[in-house]
C-alpha cells in the first residue's frame, strides 16, 4: 500500500466516520445521558463492527457481506429497536433516573452499550459499501501484505475511534453546560430523543 493510497484511504475513512448517521447519533445520545467515559465502550463496539467488514473485504467475503439478506435485516432491526427502547426510557425518566443511575447494573449496561455499537455498524449499509466497494480502490487486496493489513487496521481504529471520541466529548461538554436545576431532566430527554431518532433512522434505512 503506497503512501498516496494510505492518505486517500485515511481521508475517505475520516469523511465516512464524520458523516451523520446512526453511529454518530447513538454516540451523541449516550454521551449526553451517561458522559463520554461510559460511551467509550459503545465506540469500541462501533470500531469492532468496522473491523468485521474490513476482514470480510480482505479475505474475499465481499459477496457474503453484500448478500446477508434476512440476517442483515434482523441485525438492523434489532439494533434500531434497542436504540428506540433506551431512547424512550431516557425520554420518560425523571430527575436522577437517567443513564448514570443504577450503578449496580454497570457491567450489564457496559455489555449492552458494546453490543449496541456493534449492531449499529453491522447493520449499516454504508459500512458494507465502503469496505467491500471502496477499499479495493485504495489497495490491491489480492496482494495485501501483513504490514499493509496492519496499517489499514491501525488507520481504521485510530480514525474512527478519534472521530467518535470527538463527538462524545462535544456532546458531554454540552451536557455539562445543561446541568443545573431541572437540567438532568433536560439532558435525559435530549439524549433519549437523539437515541430514539438514531433507532428510527436505522429501522427505516434501506440497503
Amino acid at each position: 500500500m503506497t503512501l498516496a493510497s494510505a492518505a486517500g484511504f485515511s481521508l475517505a475513512m475520516t469523511l465516512l466516520a464524520a458523516s451523520p448517521g446512526p453511529g454518530v447519533l447513538a454516540v451523541v445520545g449516550s454521551s449526553l445521558g451517561a458522559g463520554w467515559r461510559k460511551t467509550l465502550i459503545m465506540i469500541a463496539g462501533i470500531v469492532t463492527g468496522d473491523l468485521v467488514y474490513l476482514l470480510f473485504a480482505v479475505f474475499g467475503l465481499t459477496y457474503l457481506a453484500r448478500n446477508m439478506g434476512s440476517l442483515f435485516t434482523l441485525v438492523r432491526l434489532a439494533g434500531g429497536l434497542y436504540l428506540v427502547f433506551i431512547g424512550i426510557r431516557g425520554l420518560l425518566s425523571r430527575e436522577g433516573e437517567g443513564e448514570e443511575s443504577n450503578r449496580g447494573r454497570t457491567p450489564s449496561r457496559a455489555i449492552a452499550r458494546y453490543m449496541n455499537g456493534l449492531l449499529i455498524t453491522l447493520s449499516n449499509p454504508k459500512a458494507i459499501l465502503f469496505y467491500c466497494g471502496f477499499l479495493p480502490t485504495f489497495a490491491d487486496l489480492s496482494r495485501l501484505t501483513p504490514a499493509d493489513g496492519l496499517l489499514i487496521v491501525t488507520l481504521v481504529v485510530l480514525i474512527l475511534g478519534s472521530v467518535m471520541f470527538c463527538y462524545a466529548r462535544l456532546a458531554d461538554s454540552l451536557g455539562q453546560r445543561m446541568k443545573g436545576p431541572g437540567g438532568r431532566n433536560l439532558i435525559n430527554r435530549t439524549g433519549g430523543g437523539v437515541m430514539a431518532a438514531a433507532g428510527i433512522y436505522l429501522i427505516l434505512k434501506r440497503p
